[in-house]
């Protein structure tokens, strides 16, 4: 079975117990699976992202709580037959609509970076349908919303 989306390792303070910034920040898993495509006319559950992604009420991608909770913002790649990528959402200036949303695997390269097509526009909505950019690739491919699950990252009970 895929691991999930790995979580930043906490910061300690100096009597040992996690560091906290401020409140926790309120993010959502979403999954995107394979739609279909001439190589794979039914889709493809096995091929993905499942992203912890700062969502608005209207489902958009939120900019302001990108910037709270960047560090928790994490992305895994899925790939039936290869190994899973783990890298983080960013939001970048510039770009069509005067902001890109990429996926980041390294930091210190661009060359693997992995570019949405306008997400900030589209609603995270289950069943509709984003594109993404493979690094290497000159064209999109497109994925369906298959799940969203609300989450609190960093709360402490």
């Amino acid at each position: 079975m895929p691991q999930g989306i790995r979580e930043p390792a906490e910061a300690a303070n100096p009597r040992g117990h996690p560091a906290r910034s401020g409140s926790p920040a309120r993010l959502h898993r979403v999954t995107l699976t394979l739609a279909r495509c001439p190589q794979h006319p039914d889709g493809s559950a096995g091929r993905g992202y499942e992203i912890l992604a700062p969502l608005g009420p209207d489902g958009r991608l939120d900019a302001a709580l990108w910037h709270e909770a960047r560090d928790r913002c994490r992305v895994r790649r899925f790939w039936t037959g290869e190994p899973d990528r783990h890298g983080r959402l960013v939001h970048r200036a510039g770009g069509e609509g005067g902001a890109t949303w990429l996926i980041d695997y390294e930091d210190w390269t661009n060359e693997d970076d992995e570019a949405g097509y306008r997400l900030g526009t589209h609603a995270f909505v289950e069943g509709e349908y984003v594109s993404i950019r493979e690094a290497g690739d000159d064209a999109y491919h497109t994925f369906r919303v298959a799940r969203i699950e609300r989450t609190i990252i960093g709360e402490r009970s």
